[in-house]
């Protein structure tokens, strides 16, 4: 073979002419991905390719491809080869903030995993935790490649090896923009939040042909694992987009709030609200009788900045309201009872979602502001068969291990263990305050008054003397000013001021640092 030196200089010239060829030729067939009638069948569902979606997501100009022509190990005769593999990985930045992710290519091979394709995943996934930068999921795949048999589902567990290894160090977001069918649901459901897009994407371990075939049911796509079920009735979906370009949206302001990784603090903004601002409404919100609803949600937004939540998994067990907010500039966690959906009780599927979050905000450095109006545990046959201790426990559990900054606010009811439950002072809440409505009790004045006082009514059967008891038992325990007696709340605060309070509070706390005796992990009631 001759060398580079034997060559005549146009001949060299020639050689880098062709390889400088080759490069642009191979680039342009990798941009098309699976070919361009591929890319306009996805266009005509009204989906974006793979490309195309990163660009939206990603700062303009920012995106860098690795990866770009690794082509996969379909051994059929006469298999054709694509370069990226079904798969596009790269780096790129969000808001200035580098980020890691792939993005499923449904034009290549309906986007279905392979060998190559999970090496692609797995490299980008171990390069976002080496540098601490989030991960970012899209998916849109036709689930694992049947051609590349057992190999692709070992490919599968490399990936969710590392969603475990990861989870708590560095956030992981996934966007389902398309079918996430069978063993590719369960990496967008080890990560820390799931977004999906209406009318496009959909979630479920086994699809209608085969839930027809085995119990004989006919169901569709959307109405096994669409949107709606996925967030309403299942709670794997934190978030539901308009359309793809709104779940892009979503994903930049969800990580907004969030560091880059357990080590660093949510990043801060510059604060354009007035720290000290007050509320007035805020002194009326909660009705006279104790027994009406009110919306927290007008509570929350009346407290942060620029009246601004963040609400995720809105959908899903809507008795408890969880979400991110600012509070003078700096990204806190709000987990707070809703007393217009079943009164704001804790039930199964809101101890889960609660504890989850709580969790999440504690791993990410996230401060943790707690309003509380919870009548207790949700009674009944349905929710003790179903596992309301072991579920209810979670959120106990939750709470105690958190070692963020937690500041806690009764706005109204605080009843039995459902008050421990939600950032009490001994479930190790850092400051605790109440509102004058607060009621703090073992239970309700009314069921407390017709066990203590039983046999006093049974005799009189006055209606009048009942009532006189409730009264007295309320001035005389469900109040916070006996809970203040006692420390258990911190200091008792007008309505109006809470915004103030809190941010003085977290300011307080902001250097805050907890240890907890040395151990492998919890053991949490999953």
């Amino acid at each position: 073979m001759n060398t580079e030196e034997d060559l005549k200089p146009e001949t060299v010239d020639q050689v880098q002419k062709s390889t400088v060829e080759r490069l642009e030729e191979m680039n342009r067939i990798a941009e098309l991905g699976g070919g361009t009638e591929k890319v306009e069948e996805q266009h005509k569902k009204g989906k974006k390719t793979a490309r195309e979606r990163i660009s939206l997501l990603l700062d303009e100009g920012s995106f860098v491809e690795i990866d770009r022509f690794a082509v996969g190990q379909i051994s059929e005769p006469n298999a054709k080869k694509q370069y990226g593999d079904g798969v596009v990985t790269g780096y790129g930045t969000i808001d200035g903030r580098t980020v890691f992710l792939f993005c499923h290519d449904f034009t290549g091979f309906g986007g279905s995993l392979g060998v190559m394709f999970g090496r692609k995943v797995a490299k980008v996934m171990d390069l976002a935790l080496k540098a601490g930068v989030p991960i970012i999921g899209l998916n849109d795949s036709g689930g694992a490649r049947i051609q590349e048999g057992v190999q692709s589902l070992a490919s599968y567990s490399e990936i969710f090896f590392r969603n475990t290894i990861s989870s708590g160090v560095i956030p992981q977001i996934s966007l389902v923009l398309g079918p996430c069918a069978g063993g590719a649901v369960y990496s967008p459901a080890m990560t820390d939040f799931v977004i999906m897009s209406e009318k496009s994407s959909y979630m479920f371990i086994t699809g209608p042909d085969v839930v027809k075939a085995a119990l004989g049911q006919d169901v569709t796509f959307e109405e096994l694992g669409g949107p709606d079920p996925s967030s309403g009735e299942s709670g794997v979906a934190h978030l539901v987009a308009k359309s793809e370009e709104d779940s892009f949206e979503l994903a930049r302001r969800l990580l907004s709030f969030l560091p880059s990784n357990n080590s660093e603090r949510p990043p801060s903004v510059k604060p354009s609200d007035d720290p000290n601002r007050v509320d007035l409404s805020l002194d009326s919100i909660v009705p006279n009788d104790s027994n009406k609803p009110y919306e927290m949600k007008r509570v929350i937004s009346t407290i942060v900045d620029e009246n601004d939540f963040f609400e995720v998994l809105m959908r899903w067990a809507p008795n408890i309201i969880v979400g991110f907010g600012r509070l003078d500039g700096e990204s806190v966690g709000i987990v707070a009872n809703q007393p217009s959906y079943l009164a704001g009780a804790l039930d199964i599927n809101s101890s889960e979602k609660a504890a989850r979050f709580v969790r999440t905000c504690d791993a990410f450095n996230v401060p943790i502001v707690t309003l509380v109006d919870v009548p207790g545990y949700m009674p009944g046959i349905e929710q003790e068969h179903g596992g309301i201790i072991r579920h209810g426990s979670k959120l106990l559990f939750a709470y105690c291990e958190a070692t963020v900054p937690k500041v806690t606010v009764i706005t109204r009811k605080a009843y039995g263990g459902a008050y421990c439950a939600m950032g009490s002072k001994y479930s190790k809440a850092d400051l605790n305050f109440a509102w004058p409505s607060a009621e703090i009790a073992v239970m309700g004045p009314e069921g407390a008054t017709n066990i203590i006082y039983r046999h006093e009514i049974e005799k009189s059967n006055d209606e009048s003397l009942r009532q006189r008891l409730v009264n007295d038992y309320k001035y005389k325990f469900v109040n916070p000013f006996i809970a203040a007696e006692s420390g258990i709340i911190d200091s008792i605060i007008q309505p109006r001021d809470t915004r103030k309070e809190l941010i003085k509070a977290l300011h307080a706390l902001e250097k805050k640092s907890e240890e907890r005796p040395s151990k492998k992990h919890g053991n949490i009631q999953l």
